[in-house]
């Protein structure tokens, strides 16, 4: 049995050093293709000349609102990930500990709201993430690298 827990610390160890090798590179090939993106979005901004808030800044403060906001909405991204993740986890936990004290029904229906919150969390912090972009009259998904 000892040894089934090395063997999942060995390919977790293993695991970890490859993704902190390769992280540095999809990091930089993120970051080139969210560059070209913006400038992608800026040559629109100028073609298309639908915002004047947008239209009227020079080339640089458009690179950079978007530059950041593009980062902004990654960050952002993440810590949503993260906090539907923890809802998620703590949604099944309650689950089986309802469950094993009152049965299936009371499994489920603690299922059911934990993933009802979830969802509602999830659909407030994304629109809360869009928000500022928005605000402004960016096109949020010409942003988004996946």
């Amino acid at each position: 049995m000892i040894w089934l827990i090395e063997i999942a610390l060995v390919l977790l160890l293993v695991g970890g050093g490859w993704t902190m090798m390769t992280h540095k590179r999809q990091s930089s090939q993120r970051e080139a293709m969210t560059m070209r993106r913006v400038d992608a979005y800026i040559e629109t901004i100028r073609r298309e000349r639908r915002n004047p808030d947008l239209a009227a800044m020079t080339d640089l403060e458009l690179r950079d609102l978007l530059h950041s906001g593009a980062r902004n909405l990654k960050i952002a991204e993440q810590r949503k990930g993260w906090i539907v993740l923890g809802c998620g986890v703590a949604s099944v936990l309650g689950a089986a500990v309802a469950g094993s004290q009152e049965g299936w029904l009371s499994f489920g229906i603690v299922a059911a709201i934990g993933a009802i919150v979830t969802y509602g969390i999830n659909e407030y912090l994304g629109r809360r993430m869009r928000a500022p972009l928005e605000k402004r009259g960016v096109d949020i998904d010409r942003l988004m690298v996946e």
